[in-house]
């Protein structure tokens, strides 16, 4: 009989303790997601909204809107529906990319293919969510136009400060009557870490295409392993962002035409300069108010000259490519500096004016070389035959080779 009695507490302890788990289960879903969001719009690149919610303890629902900040392009809806469990939760939706000023959606009123579903886990306690979105295959043809799809896959996860995206897509082919594009198979592998508020961040890309192909009556070339790697970092003092491009061959009638790697880097801009833009950016924004290129540089001025004031540099670190083919090579290395001193004088709005643009071209100076140069380019620009190396030099925005004023390239 005692145990008996002991038979009713217990199933009323475990509910309770089930149904406690699981409304906290439900609380750290609904968190994460609002903090996965305002991070998301911390990086000032995005405006992001959210509709048609519905919370449980059970399951929850809803559409989250994505955007850019500014402009009409595109515009993002990924709808969501979550199963809670105790120690994990899962989520199925949709994905529906529209563009163009008319916002008219990509599959369906553009393309002949279903909305790609996606589908993620989220774990309680860890805190981490694993999801992948598929895109399905299409054909679709207009006149003389078709574009073939193979399809494709996402995958995304990570936890709050440290995500990771890693893409697939299958081949594409674009034709255009008798000229054709073709592409793929295409890799990109994203991590992105970032403090609170995205105050500092370290973003890291690399790109692969194995193959692509552009034919047309007369010309037909073929570019085979082109990878491109970023890294972009934020932290106390500057944004830097270092690139590199690969390319193993490009073809042209069976003969190389093209190989080698290209590397650069661009650093010193403020970064409390860069915070601040991004901030007043976001205010301009969030007026919900259309503002032409022009006046939106106008009312930023400040914020963007702010970004300069500790003379951004770009580094050509590397530049190695050669032209079998053309029996031509280009290596080397340079670089350029920007003159920060009374900015107050200079005026991002007037770009389009040539004076003003004189202006700025006054604030750079650097040097270069261009090591063992070409024969055919030494004469070309009126040095002698016999000139190993090219000496650039950047004096206010002029351009000297070995001591020698630029001659002018197109007579």
């Amino acid at each position: 009989m005692r145990k008996e009695r002991l038979i009713v507490p217990v199933v009323v302890a475990l509910a309770v303790v089930w149904a406690v788990a699981q409304y906290l289960a439900s609380l750290l879903f609904e968190r994460e997601l609002v903090r996965a969001l305002a991070d998301l719009e911390a990086r000032g690149e995005l405006v992001t909204e959210r509709s048609e919610v519905e919370r449980g303890w059970l399951g929850s629902s809803g559409v989250v809107h994505l955007s850019p900040v500014l402009g009409d392009g595109w515009r993002l809806e990924l709808t969501y529906s979550a199963r809670h469990g105790v120690f994990s939760t899962r989520i199925e939706g949709g994905f529906h990319p529209a563009i163009g000023p008319r916002q008219l959606h990509l599959f369906g009123d553009w393309l002949p293919s279903s909305p790609p579903s996606w589908h993620a886990r989220y774990q309680t306690l860890g805190g981490t969510l694993e999801g992948i979105i598929q895109l399905a295959p299409f054909l679709i043809s207009q006149g003389p136009r078709e574009l073939d799809f193979r399809g494709g896959q996402l995958s995304f996860g990570g936890q709050q400060g440290d995500w990771r995206l890693r893409a697939r897509l299958q081949p594409w082919r674009l034709t255009d009557g008798v000229a054709t594009l073709e592409s793929g198979p295409v890799s990109l592998e994203s991590h992105y870490a970032y403090t609170a508020g995205a105050h500092h961040f370290t973003q890291r890309d690399l790109l692969r295409i194995d193959q692509l192909a552009w034919q047309q009556p007369g010309l037909a070339l073929e570019a085979s392993e082109l990878v491109y790697r970023s890294r972009m970092q934020l932290d106390d003092s500057e944004l830097r962002i270092d690139s590199e491009l690969t390319l193993a061959e490009v073809l042209a009638a069976e003969q190389v035409l093209l190989t080698g790697r290209v590397a650069m880097e661009l650093s010193r801009i403020n970064a409390d300069g860069v915070r601040e833009a991004l901030a007043g950016l976001r205010r301009e924004a969030a007026k919900a108010r259309e503002l032409a290129p022009r006046e939106l540089i106008a009312r930023l001025e400040p914020e963007l000259r702010a970004t300069l004031v500790d003379s951004p540099r770009l580094d050509l670190t590397e530049v190695d490519l050669e032209s079998p083919m053309l029996g031509l090579a280009a290596r080397g290395d340079g670089s350029l500096f920007f003159d920060p001193r009374r900015l107050d004088e200079l005026s991002l709005a007037r770009l389009d004016d040539e004076e003003e643009r004189a202006r700025w071209l006054t604030r750079i100076d650097g040097d270069g070389i261009w090591r063992e140069v070409p024969a055919v380019v030494a004469l070309w620009l009126g040095l002698p035959l016999g000139t190993r190396d090219l000496e650039l030099d950047v004096i206010r925005g002029r351009v000297r080779v070995n001591g020698r004023p630029m001659p002018p390239l197109w007579r």
